[in-house]
């Protein structure tokens, strides 16, 4: 009976395995994977401690507003304290106090001795303030116009009509006007406040009675917004960068990554939504950034959907 089992072919060369060994991938040690995971480790502080050093020196303001002149022996002083900026309505909250000469205030109970009214310019929205006779005079809460573009956030800036004011004194027929001198105080959070004085100087004070305040946003809050910029921009060049990869097969399909890129394109508005200053809706950097984001990260949805299609067929 013939032997059904071939020969072996002896032609065919053996593996050699020194190439085989050769071609596995060379793996790192222990020791090199301790070393690699504290440079990670060290590297990240390092960049944290540095981008906090950096935040504080970008962020560092020019200082709060100088101590008003609140002296008022020879003339009436109105105090006036900020408390809000409303930036979509262009107003400001203020408080005001009206601090009458030594001739109008009781020294013995510290009160008014005449009913006093102060005519606040520009207009607002109680008209004058009163200050009755036999009480200390109080702070009264007011708002007058800022002036500005708040679609230019966060490059907005706000600007107040020239403020002044005019004491009323007395009551009735006896009523009869007496110049003031107005200060400013207070400071709002994530603004520069710039204050130029104008208008007559008074007898006893060499510098204008009347002010023009001017805000701006704080170097501080403009930095967090670059940064929450770069997070938006940074997203759909993943969402891109990997979609692409596996629709031209120079990576493989993953199915999980559907959810991430559903999570990314949900993670927009948010972020857009802690933007220092809640910019309007329609503001440039919706136009500039927050849309062209999102049409981005719809363009790598349909990149990966299309990769998908064809792994599936």
């Amino acid at each position: 009976m013939a032997d059904s089992n071939p020969p072996p072919d002896h032609s065919a060369p053996a593996p050699d395995p020194v190439a085989s060994v050769a071609q596995e991938p060379k793996r790192m040690s222990r020791r090199q994977h301790r070393v690699l995971d504290v440079c990670i480790i060290v590297g990240v502080f390092v960049v944290y401690v540095l981008s906090l050093l950096g935040y504080h020196w970008l962020a560092s303001t020019p200082g709060p507003l100088p101590k008003p002149d609140v002296g008022t022996t020879d003339d009436t002083v109105v105090l006036v304290r900020f408390e809000e900026l409303h930036t979509i309505a262009n107003r400001l909250d203020v408080k005001v106090l009206v601090m009458p000469d030594d001739s109008m205030i009781d020294p013995r109970l510290d009160v008014l001795t005449v009913d006093t009214s102060v005519r606040f310019y520009p207009d607002n929205e109680l008209g004058d303030l009163q200050y009755p006779v036999g009480k200390s005079p109080a702070q009264v809460a007011t708002t007058i116009e800022a002036h500005g573009d708040p679609r230019n956030w966060p490059f907005d800036t706000y600007t107040t009509d020239t403020i002044q004011a005019d004491v009323l004194v007395g009551a009735g027929e006896n009523r009869r006007y007496k110049p003031a001198r107005v200060e400013v105080t207070g400071s709002l959070e994530g603004w520069d406040i710039s204050v130029e004085r104008v208008g007559d100087s008074s007898q006893s004070s060499d510098r204008p009675d009347n002010v023009i305040v001017t805000l701006k946003r704080a170097r501080g809050p403009l930095v967090f917004d670059l940064g929450i910029c770069l997070v938006l921009i940074t997203l759909p060049t993943l969402a891109l960068f990997v979609a692409i990869q596996m629709l031209t097969g120079r990576r493989r399909f993953q199915p999980p990554f559907g959810t991430w890129y559903a999570a990314m394109l949900f993670a927009v508005v948010p972020l857009r939504n802690i933007l220092p200053g809640s910019p309007p809706a329609g503001a440039w950097v919706d136009q500039a950034v927050v849309i062209w984001v999102l049409i981005a990260l719809v363009a790598a949805m349909v990149v990966y959907v299309v990769a998908w299609y064809r792994e599936s067929d």
